[in-house]
């Protein structure tokens, strides 16, 4: 049966009158007469929305408010009185109510009133389906989605799970590369051992060798104490090389020994360690475009790419974003104290035609924007279209210049990258040598303030 509304009123005349005017809305109706008849309502069939008087002659409105939140807690309760006060509103709406009306109330009221009662109720209903989405799919750790590009995305990590072959994940900035390792050690007979994540990327040449395989004491300037290397410390789990084309040649050389060794050497020493460990593999480049380049070495390539897993990019699985945006709401309100009924129809149309070059990332961002902003308990279409490339005040008499807006939109967009320059790079359409020259150590290129 699908969800009606109930109207409760010990006059019959009066919830008659309600029920017509509904009925032209064309909404379906059900009218009980005494608060005991609501409550037998309650207890049979499903509503959307319950309008019941405060003031009957055997169970009283708020009775009928407490058994609706204990039989149907997600139905609306709205309730009217021809004896409203102040604080008899603030009572009703104190114990759960939607919405309260003092009688006589024009029926155009009344009606806004249910419609708005009945959006609330199917934006909840909604929301408790994803919300059940997000809970069925945790235990791939995070990788929520049920589009057909996660489901076979799902699928492939369970089938190779088990296996203690190199993975090569792929795909775009911001797709969940390291979610979908992390599924991978999960699902995998190491899921007890460590999980060790390094962006290759984000460290120094110079220090990369010691950061993966350690060093010894005076091994160069600095190593004041001898240091276990990330290897080491995945010993018996599993390490990922994220944006494993950014490794520089000599220390591929290093690492395709490591794997046919499995062995590491620290830097400065000279015993070899013994390690057990799974080796995966992130990028969003394409390694075989740099074998044939000569800057990725092709015998290192195979031993990573043994198998190759792709990532879809959320434009290929827009089906998922409202799992994802329900998802990153709860948890940015949860972070700032905030709390939300979910994210209204408009913005999920909006959010689905969008073309994400960041990928999930880039939602996440954007969701933590508009929840910190929304003024209501929705994410509404404003909250998530209020973005400006200036975010440096205006304050009275003070203009930013041109190089502060671009300093300060490139500084947002590379928070949201992660620090990504070759991500941030393809959302502002620019080069990565852009990016470097726009992002020196201090601000020295911008006006100096007066």
């Amino acid at each position: 049966m699908q969800p009606e509304i109930l109207i409760v009123d010990n006059e019959k005349g009066m919830a008659r009158m309600i029920a017509d005017h509904l009925t032209a809305e064309s909404y379906a109706t059900t009218i009980a007469t005494s608060g005991a008849e609501a409550i037998a309502c309650l207890e049979r069939q499903s509503l959307m929305v319950v309008i019941s008087d405060l003031i009957m002659d055997d169970v009283d409105g708020l009775m009928v408010l407490r058994e609706s939140e204990r039989l149907q807690p997600a139905a609306r309760v709205i309730l009217m009185t021809a004896f409203g006060t102040m604080d008899s509103a603030i009572a009703a709406l104190r114990q759960g109510a939607y919405d309260y009306l003092t009688k006589p109330f024009r029926m155009v009221d009344l009606v806004n009133a249910v419609r708005r009662a009945v959006e609330c109720y199917r934006l909840g209903e909604e929301n408790r389906r994803l919300r059940e989405a997000v809970e069925r799919h945790q235990g791939f750790q995070g990788l929520l989605g049920v589009s057909p590009a996660m489901q076979r995305l799902k699928e492939r990590i369970k089938n190779i799970a088990q296996s203690e072959a190199t993975v090569l994940v792929i795909g775009e900035s911001g797709s969940g590369k390291e979610l979908v390792a992390r599924a991978v050690h999960w699902q995998s007979a190491r899921r007890n051992g460590p999980f060790v994540a390094v962006n290759c990327a984000a460290i120094p040449e110079h220090l990369l060798e010691s950061e993966l395989f350690g060093h010894e004491r005076g091994a160069f300037t600095g190593a004041v104490q001898a240091r276990r290397g990330l290897f080491v410390e995945a010993h018996g789990g599993t390490i990922l090389l994220d944006e494993v084309g950014d490794m520089p040649l000599a220390l591929q050389a290093k690492l395709l020994r490591v794997l046919q060794e499995k062995t590491v050497r620290p830097v400065g020493g000279r015993e070899e360690i013994r390690i057990n460990v799974r080796l995966l593999s992130a990028t969003n480049r394409d390694l075989g475009g740099l074998v044939r380049r000569k800057r990725f070495r092709e015998d290192l390539y195979y031993r990573l790419a043994v198998i190759p897993l792709d990532v879809p990019s959320l434009r290929e699985r827009t089906e998922d974003i409202p799992i994802l945006a329900h998802h990153f709401i709860d948890r940015s309100a949860r972070s700032v104290g905030k709390t939300f009924q979910g994210i209204a129809d408009e913005a999920v149309v909006w959010l689905q035609r969008q073309r994400w070059p960041g990928n999930v990332r880039e939602l996440e961002n954007l969701i933590e924007r508009a929840v910190t902003l929304a003024g209501g308990e929705i994410v509404d279409l404003d909250a998530l279209q209020s973005r400006s490339m200036a975010v440096i005040p205006d304050e009275v008499g003070v203009k930013p210049t041109l190089a502060e807006i671009e300093y300060d939109y490139l500084q947002r967009v590379l928070t949201e990258t992660r620090g990504d320059k070759r991500a941030a790079a393809r959302i502002l359409g620019v080069s990565v040598r852009t990016i470097q020259r726009k992002t020196p150590s201090s601000r020295r290129w911008l006006p100096e303030a007066s």
